[in-house]
């Protein structure tokens, strides 16, 4: 019997669809793109919420004739900030120990600086009393020290081993800060309501210098005996303020320096105090939601290193609110009339080119231009309309919170007209048809079947345009935004809206704390803090604008759109 050979399997090749290696190219990419944003918003997040947490305070006791010492002393208090590899130093060091810390030990008005770096090798002793207290004050920065008496105004005096002394202590914080704020509503509120008026006088009485006749020589004695009783409560209000500021230096709090020198310190000058070494993790839970709060409710000091934020939160939000209702608008209305109206032809298609090369135009030119048209030009020309009285200085002639808007929503409505564009156009032509063929007009289809159809995608755009506006800051060196604005853009006097006052803005903030800061080591944790602020605030503004679009979207989804 003849053997059959053995059946030879086919040949199988596996089929791989073209491009398959460019779709896994591509995933690589994103994901390389999402593991870097999420890295750069992590590092934020940990940098600026670890600004706010209550730390240890060390006290470090140097080795014998240290070069890291202060002076003669060998002891040194504070948090500890960095430990790092070290970069140089002297041979015998690099043998001990490779690693350097920087320590933050306040009292810069005693030691001239608020940071200091020493070669870990230095170092004989590190432990954490728990007497150390954290001293918040209003000038030089926090103080690292003792409390070691309480010298009051009646000439009684609390040392710290009396039964009762941290809530004496308290009791004078607190007090204190009561009398701040009755200082602050003095002077910029009721003081500044008759500096106000009193510049309304002064600008009544030059109108009227040029008038002749008994009526006008009536007005101008008018003027005058008004101003003179202004100038009376200006007085009242001021001897007034200096009495309680007065008030705070009487109260003395005595601390000892971990180098065992006693300084003086009134308690006017004290905001706040802790011991930090005995805080238990909710002791620090709590004084971690007071320090945030603070931050975001209180104005900036010691060069915006210092303090908080709320100016600038204000300023920034009123600024977008601003920009979205100027761009709106005009972005909306100029989209309806390329899709809608115009005849399609060169004209269109040249403006549609110019529109989104617009987009790629760089911000400081839009800033140069609202520098130019908005505050020379029509600030200009309003001051000579109607506040000729007080120039030569500007009322609307100069940078302000208005024409800052009016400049991002110039840099920002590309964006919204090439949103709204295509927004129109996804609304289906059987619905138009649908509307023209019951009787309705252009406009009536327009404004009652295309706009809400529409309107998920237009709000894209401004959702778009405020995310980029929020975040500008280029532009707004040149129209408007200040490193400290006094007062806010809106308060209690009239016209209680003031369009033409400088602002404060979250991203100035940022720059100004990271390049032009005095003190760049206590400038930076707040630059990260106040990072994670403004993508906050832009992520909120973003997600209130997403909620009301897809309201929009389920209200009017149909089963063709």
């Amino acid at each position: 019997m003849l053997k059959q050979p053995p059946l030879l399997k086919p040949e199988v090749r596996k089929y791989r669809p073209p491009g398959e290696s460019f779709v896994w190219f591509t995933a690589t990419g994103l994901s390389l793109g999402l593991v870097m944003i999420l890295f750069l918003l992590g590092i934020i997040f940990v940098k600026g919420v670890d600004v706010f947490w209550p730390k240890k305070a060390a006290l470090i006791e140097l080795k014998p004739d240290s070069p890291a010492q202060i002076g003669p002393e060998r002891f040194l208090a504070g948090v500890v900030t960095t430990v790092q590899e070290k970069i140089g130093g002297d041979s015998a060091a690099l043998a001990e120990s490779q690693k350097e810390w920087q320590l933050f030990v306040g009292n810069k008005d005693v030691y001239g600086y608020g940071f200091k770096y020493f070669d870990a090798a230095f170092i004989q002793k590190v432990s954490y009393p728990e007497s150390l207290a954290r001293i918040e004050r209003l000038e030089y920065g926090d103080a690292f020290g003792y409390p070691v008496m309480i010298k009051l105004a009646a000439g009684q005096i609390r040392t710290a081993g009396q039964p009762g002394f941290i809530g004496e202590l308290k009791r004078l914080v607190h007090e204190s800060e009561k009398r701040w704020d009755k200082i602050r509503d003095i002077e910029k509120r009721q003081i500044g309501k008759i500096n106000d008026r009193l510049e309304d006088l002064r600008l009544k009485e030059k109108s009227r210098t040029s008038q002749h006749g008994l009526e006008a020589r009536s007005h101008r004695e008018l003027i005058a005996q008004e101003a003179a009783g202004l100038q009376g409560q200006y007085q009242l209000l001021a001897q007034k303020a200096q009495e309680l500021r007065k008030l705070q230096k009487q109260d003395l709090i005595v601390y000892r320096l971990a180098s065992g020198e006693e300084k003086e310190l009134p308690a006017g000058q004290v905001l706040g105090f802790y011991f930090p070494n005995q805080l238990n993790w909710a002791g620090r839970a709590g004084l971690f939601c007071k320090r945030v709060f603070q931050y975001l409710s209180d104005a900036p000091r010691e060069a915006n290193t210092e303090g908080g934020v709320f100016p600038a939160i204000f300023g920034t939000l009123v600024m977008t609110v601003l920009m979205s209702l100027a761009v709106t608008p005009f972005g909306v209305l100029a989209a309806i009339y390329l899709r809608e109206y115009a005849k399609q032809g060169f004209f269109v298609r040249a403006v549609r080119i110019a529109v989104n090369n617009l987009a790629g135009v760089p911000s400081i030119v839009f800033g140069v231009f609202g520098l130019g048209f908005f505050v020379y030009f029509v600030g200009g020309s309003i001051d000579r309309l109607f506040f000729k009285e007080a120039l030569p200085t500007p009322t609307f002639g100069t940078g302000g919170i208005l024409w800052a808007s009016l400049t991002l929503a110039l840099l920002t409505v590309p964006m919204v007209i090439v949103a709204t564009e295509e927004a129109l156009a996804a609304v289906p032509r059987g619905m138009r048809e649908g509307s023209l063929a019951c009787g309705a007009s252009k406009w009536q289809t327009i404004q009652r079947i295309v706009l809400p159809a529409s309107a998920p995608g237009i709000l894209t755009g401004l959702i778009l345009a405020m995310a980029r506006g929020a975040s500008e800051v280029a532009p707004l060196m040149l129209v408007g935004v200040v490193k400290l604005a006094p007062t806010l853009p809106l308060d209690g006097t009239f016209p209680f809206f003031h369009l033409e006052r400088k602002f404060m803005h979250l991203g100035f903030h940022i720059y100004d704390l990271g390049f032009q800061s005095p003190d760049s080591e206590a400038a930076k944790p707040m630059v990260f803090a106040t990072t994670l602020l403004l993508i906050g605030l832009v992520v909120v503004l973003n997600l209130g604008a997403i909620i009301i679009r897809e309201n929009l979207r389920k209200k009017y989804s149909t089963g063709a759109f």
